[in-house]
């Protein structure tokens, strides 16, 4: 087919016209004239055009700035959560070495010693166990009005009067409780004669609710200096005894018109009155399960070593065992009792609280 008539026809060396409609062909030296032109290596550099010069003004990149384009919001977000992590774990520290903890009732119970020696909510801890005397009786001298609110008796269930001043042994043992690094506490569970206990389980029910509540860990036995041994013969450190209305009162020293409980040192007795032990107080204001295990820890308190009483230290905190709080849980109530007693009339109330360790 002819070429058009503006464009000269192709030939070859030797004078041949090429039939060449898309200008493909092309002598050596020869530019094509065509739009498009594929590349045999396209990652060749084009000799047509200057290559480009790095800018040696340019300034090389910084770590930091390395830093930064590599991880970008995180390169900041890091070194903000290593400061909050540094500053959670000072916090930490410091709470633990100040005993400090969220429970603001906890530093009235726990029994952490204090700058005296003493042991907070427990009192001072004395350097034996008491052998004579009377410990834990009633606040005052025993001179109280017969109307007076404060100790009142609850109504409630039967109890006895007056027993026949002798106890019997409950039968049976248990293995040791609590640790002891310094003493391990024999005791007895004993019963007046003359008291019955039917109305409450029994003896053997009686002794169950003493074993259990040596036993708790919020119990005496949670400090590792204590531990505890039921037994039913040989020799003991102290007897826990229910005991009637008439003994109790004899066994703590005052014929008075408040039913108490106390430890009396010369027998060795825990006095448990069974009056308390069936009716409760009122001024505790928790259920009769919960004041009998206050009255065993509170008795017992005074047969280890805690001969003195303790006001409520942290208002609307839990009241410490050592309390007397059968006559009341506000200092003010005590107080009235024995104006120049350790318990001050300054308007706090707590609580009422079975144990040493309440938070265990």
């Amino acid at each position: 087919m002819p070429q058009s008539d503006s464009t000269p026809p192709q030939r070859d060396q030797d004078g041949v016209e090429i039939y060449d409609p898309l200008g493909l062909y092309r002598q050596k030296g020869e530019r094509s004239h065509q739009p498009l032109r594929a590349r045999w290596d396209p990652t060749a550099p084009d000799e047509g055009r200057a290559r480009a010069r790095p800018d040696r003004d340019a300034k090389k990149q910084s770590a930091l700035g390395r830093f930064v384009s590599t991880y970008g919001w995180r390169a900041y977000a890091l070194p903000v959560l290593i400061v909050i992590t540094v500053l959670v774990v000072v916090d930490a520290i410091r709470a633990t070495g100040n005993g400090s903890t969220d429970d603001t009732n906890t530093t009235a119970v726990t029994g952490t010693p204090d700058a005296t020696g003493a042991d907070a909510g427990l009192g001072r801890l004395s350097s034996g166990t008491a052998t004579v005397g009377i410990i834990g009786a009633p606040p005052g001298d025993g001179h109280f009005p017969t109307d007076l609110p404060t100790g009142a008796l609850p109504e409630g269930g039967p109890f006895t009067e007056t027993g026949a001043g002798t106890w019997r042994v409950v039968a049976g043992a248990t293995a040791q409780v609590g640790t002891g690094t310094q003493t391990v506490f024999r005791y007895t569970v004993e019963i007046e004669d003359g008291v019955d206990t039917s109305a409450f389980g029994g003896d053997e029910a009686m002794a169950t609710m003493v074993d259990s509540t040596l036993a708790n860990p919020k119990g005496w036995a949670h400090d590792s200096k204590f531990a505890f041994r039921r037994v039913d013969q040989g020799g003991v450190d102290f007897r826990i005894s229910l005991t009637s209305r008439g003994s109790s009162r004899k066994e703590c020293g005052f014929d008075i018109p408040i039913d108490t409980s106390c430890y009396n040192a010369s027998g060795r007795r825990v006095v448990l009155s069974e009056v308390r032990w069936v009716r409760g107080a009122l001024a505790f204001e928790g259920d009769i399960g919960s004041y009998r295990q206050y009255l065993i820890n509170h008795e017992v308190g005074h047969a280890i070593g805690y001969h003195q009483h303790q006001p409520c230290e942290t208002d609307g905190g839990l009241a410490p065992v050592m309390m007397q709080q059968t006559f009341g849980t506000r200092n003010d109530d005590i107080a009235v009792l024995d104006p120049h007693g350790l318990v001050p009339k300054d308007g706090k109330r707590c609580r009422f609280n079975s144990w040493p360790y309440p938070r265990g």
